[in-house]
């Protein structure tokens, strides 16, 4: 690993199982989040589906703040950083939403895997975290992986295709700055000051989808089942999104991003079992070398994982 930058810490290996497992969980779980929003799409925009998952997300988290009394503890130097992850959530949802009503759940989630590239560039720059070659290697096999992915995907729906990749990149932003935040915040408050600004971001881009008549914004009330779906985004992004803090918390950013490449193989399985799609024989290869260049990574990581080099404060991040 390189360590030409400095020396670096190891990290006890109860805390690396302990955030391997969180994220382990979470990427298993967040795929039925996009299949609860595939389902909702089918009758409510993508714009309204986002303001919904905020919504719901905030009345989960709502109970155990009021147990925890985490209110005192609020500032606004802090609620500005959660506004800025609400912002890049917000987008990414709405773009991957979009993306969901014509595409099937699998081949957008493998488009959106160039996150973990951009993610472990972005840790390296912002974050000084130790970036060897082998896991830059790793992910750009990943990466060609993922390409077998898009390419097909391009040819059906044109440049919708490339949404996730602008999702990805609103994603790589949002989990960057949660590790940098999950150190000295409570993982409910985190939750619940981002859907608080996250429901205003929804609201306001709703409002535009009203006076503009946007297909994507533009508001509908649900009928009973798209409202057990939106309720169904909502429960689900408020559980992975806890798990991914307490992941982020024990465990560096670069050393976590590989193990969501797992993410597409319950995307496979639940995309199956609710809308009987099934990837062909490219898209197989395609699983199958990113699913090989995580797990290198996650071998190698098991044996040599190491902290950042240096601290790094959310102040990086204060607007």
């Amino acid at each position: 690993m390189n360590t030409s930058s400095g020396s670096s810490v190891r990290l006890p290996q109860s805390e690396l199982t302990f955030g391997l497992l969180m994220m382990f969980l979470s990427v298993i779980l967040s795929p039925i989040i996009d299949i609860f929003s595939k389902l909702a799409a089918a009758t409510v925009p993508p714009g309204e589906v986002t303001a919904a998952r905020f919504v719901f997300q905030a009345l989960f988290a709502l109970p155990m703040m009021a147990m925890r009394r985490q209110w005192g503890v609020w500032t606004w130097r802090r609620s500005g950083v959660h506004a800025i992850r609400a912002a890049v959530l917000t987008l990414s949802m709405v773009s991957f939403v979009t993306t969901l009503q014509v595409m099937e759940v699998a081949d957008a989630i493998a488009i959106f895997f160039v996150e973990p590239i951009m993610l472990t560039i972005l840790s390296s720059i912002f974050l000084k975290e130790t970036i060897g070659w082998r896991r830059y290697t790793a992910c750009a096999v990943g990466f060609f992986g993922a390409m077998l992915i898009i390419q097909p995907s391009f040819q059906e729906v044109g440049f919708i295709a490339l949404l996730p990749v602008v999702a990805a990149l609103c994603i790589a932003v949002y989990v960057m700055i949660t590790r940098v935040v999950s150190h000295s915040e409570d993982a409910w408050s985190m939750q619940f000051q981002t859907a608080l600004w996250g429901i205003g971001f929804g609201l306001a881009l709703l409002a535009v989808g009203r006076a503009t008549g946007s297909a994507i914004l533009d508001p509908v009330m649900p009928d009973p089942t798209a409202m057990l779906h939106l309720f169904g985004v909502g429960a689900t992004a408020a559980a992975a999104g806890i798990l991914t803090v307490y992941a982020y918390r024990a465990v560096p950013a670069s050393t976590l991003a590989p193990l969501q490449y797992f993410e597409i193989v319950s995307a496979t399985i639940f995309g199956w079992l609710v809308f009987r799609n099934f990837p062909d024989a490219i898209k197989w290869l395609g699983i199958l070398i990113i699913i090989g260049s995580g797990l290198y990574i996650l071998w190698r990581e098991r044996r040599f994982a190491s902290k950042p080099v240096s601290d790094t404060s959310e102040t990086a991040f204060t607007p």
